[in-house]
């Protein structure tokens, strides 16, 4: 069944986004940051032998140095400065959220409305500050300890990069956030989804190239691309997918007017979290085992070559902790983003009831049971497509762009910033319609 929205961009007149000057101006400004962000992603770090470096990341495409390269849009390959991209922001953004359910301290500033919200966002950026700076550090140290990637090693060259990456992790955040302001979409899952859509022609194209050498059979090709359709067909379907809950409303009296008992929907989607676990769990795993990964290889320390091993894709450790990742973050967001409580409260005042459940406390455990039931299927959506191309990834060498996180990623976030697209033209039409109403009635 297709949504309001969806009947009315259907009946909708696009000659009106000629008329859409705040849309137009919204989409240049998303246009031009995106492109100020690749831009940057080719700025590199001072001090850094090319040669060697693209020697070393020839060699390590895969793993989770892989999914971290994917994520910076080949920034990290460069070793640029957008290098940690959005990442540490969002690593704070994961230890706020989870502070904000149980330090009591939060707590009371999420409740105090939109200058609680002010103070958890500024909380996160000093938090994101100190994030980079630790991860920075170790990067800088990996990168010394790689011997020939460092043209010079020495304090200079660890607080440069630091500086550098510290400079370069604000400004991206800084501009994510203008995006979700000003722009079409949420900032930081667009320049998430510009990084990986910029690697996946050049990994088209090398999947084509081994086929053409023999490295990748023909039959495997195949089922690699019978598998991409699949995975966003797939994703696409899950994401519209809702369970549409049934309202009441009876006959009320207002005022001197009776008015007619009437019904809505309650929709509750599948997979209500889109694809913030994926890019949480990725997130907490990529920089730090991209480090373990990067010193195995220019150490010769057992245990750093046993746990580099272990955190490959297909390996057991590896798809454990991210699974078990992807599951944690799917019921976390969702109790974050859905009260039951809240919304029986709602309801009830209202005067909406479900039918045969009573308002109030029934009807808030019968929302939490449905909605826990959808949250276990959709934890079984996430986990599963973002776990078994890992295999693909592993067995037959298919590029990291090419997997199911990164699809699932760029579909999903296309899909959002059409429906943000979608309601912009739905609101000019409305204004539009107000506009011609208040002149008929001027005449």
């Amino acid at each position: 069944m297709a949504s309001l929205s969806e009947k009315m961009m259907s009946q909708m007149d696009f000659s009106a986004f000629k008329k859409a000057k705040d849309l137009q101006a919204r989409l240049l400004f998303t246009l031009v940051a995106l492109i100020v962000f690749r831009l940057g992603t080719y700025i590199p770090l001072p001090g850094i032998n090319p040669n060697v470096l693209n020697d070393f990341f020839s060699s390590n495409s895969g793993g989770l140095i892989g999914m971290f390269n994917a994520f910076t849009g080949g920034a990290l390959s460069r070793m640029s400065i957008f290098a940690l991209n959005i990442m540490p922001y969002i690593s704070a953004s994961i230890i706020i959220q989870l502070g904000a359910s149980v330090l009591p301290s939060l707590i009371a500033l999420k409740k105090e409305g939109e200058a609680g919200f002010r103070k958890i966002t500024q909380y996160t950026r000093y938090l994101t500050v100190l994030i980079t700076l630790v991860q920075a550090f170790m990067m800088a140290r990996g990168l010394e300890a790689g011997g020939a990637v460092v043209m010079s090693s020495h304090a200079m060259f660890e607080l440069s990069t630091v500086v550098s990456l510290l400079g370069g992790t604000m400004f991206v955040v800084w501009l994510g956030e203008q995006i979700t302001e000003r722009g079409v979409g949420n900032g930081a899952s667009l320049l998430i989804m510009v990084g990986i859509v910029a690697g996946i022609p050049s990994a088209t194209v090398r999947m084509f190239e081994e086929n053409r050498t023999g490295a990748l059979s023909t039959p495997v090709l195949l089922f690699v691309m019978a598998m991409i359709f699949a995975v966003v067909y797939i994703v696409v379907k899950v994401e519209r997918a809702q369970r549409r809950i049934v309202v009441y409303y009876p006959k009320r009296q207002m005022g001197n007017r009776m008015m007619q008992g009437d019904r809505s929907y309650l929709p509750l989607k599948i997979n209500p979290t889109g694809v913030m676990p994926p890019i949480f769990a990725s997130a907490l795993l990529a920089m730090p085992v991209a480090i373990v990964q990067f010193s195995s290889q220019t150490s010769d320390s057992d245990m750093m070559n046993r746990l580099a091993v272990l955190l490959s894709p297909g390996q057991w450790l590896y798809i454990g902790v991210f699974a078990f990742l992807i599951i944690f973050f799917t019921f976390f967001y969702t109790g974050i983003q859905f009260n039951p409580k809240e919304t029986a409260d709602n309801l009830k005042k209202q005067g909406g009831f479900v039918a045969g459940i009573r308002p109030g406390h029934n009807t808030a455990e019968y929302l939490d049971f449905v909605m826990t039931r959808l949250v276990v299927l959709g934890a079984i959506y996430l986990t599963a497509l973002c776990i078994l191309p890992e295999f693909f990834i592993a067995y037959f060498s298919v590029p990291f762009f090419l997997g199911g996180t990164t699809l699932l990623i760029v579909v999903s976030v296309i899909m959002e910033t059409m429906t943000r697209i979608q309601s912009f033209m739905i609101a000019q039409q409305y204004e539009g319609l107000i506009k011609k109403a208040k002149l008929k009635g001027r005449l």
